[in-house]
Parts: C-alpha cells; sequence; structure tokens
C-alpha cells in the first residue's frame, strides 16, 4: 500500500508544532519559509493574497 501526502500538508503540521512548542531559530525560519513557498503553488495562493491585500487596507484605513 502507498501513501501519498502533500507536502504542504507534512510542512503545515511541522509549522503548527514549532508554534506549539514556540520553537524560535533558524530551523523554525527556513521551515516557515519552505511552508510559505510550497503553500504558493497550491490553489489557495490567489486567496491567500486577496486576504493579505484586504487586511493591508484595513491598517491603511485605520488611521485615516
Amino acid at each position: 500500500m502507498t501513501l501519498t501526502v502533500s507536502v504542504v500538508l507534512v510542512l503545515g503540521i511541522l509549522v503548527a508544532v514549532a508554534l506549539k512548542f514556540r520553537a524560535v531559530g533558524v530551523g523554525a525560519f527556513i521551515l516557515v519559509a519552505l511552508f510559505g513557498f510550497s503553500l504558493s503553488t497550491t490553489d489557495a495562493a490567489p486567496t491567500i493574497n486577496q486576504l493579505i491585500s484586504a487586511l493591508g487596507d484595513v491598517v491603511a484605513g485605520i488611521g485615516n
């Protein structure tokens, strides 16, 4: 039996574990960066970009 697991899923789980144990350092940085690059190639990328743009608009509108 072959089990196929997405790299994004594995990196996401590792990032969640690193955040849970508050791992801070070069290893955690590399892990989060790899997760981000992997996530950017999925179908979620346009939604994430829209969310970041909307949050930026909200922050910019707070000062006005």
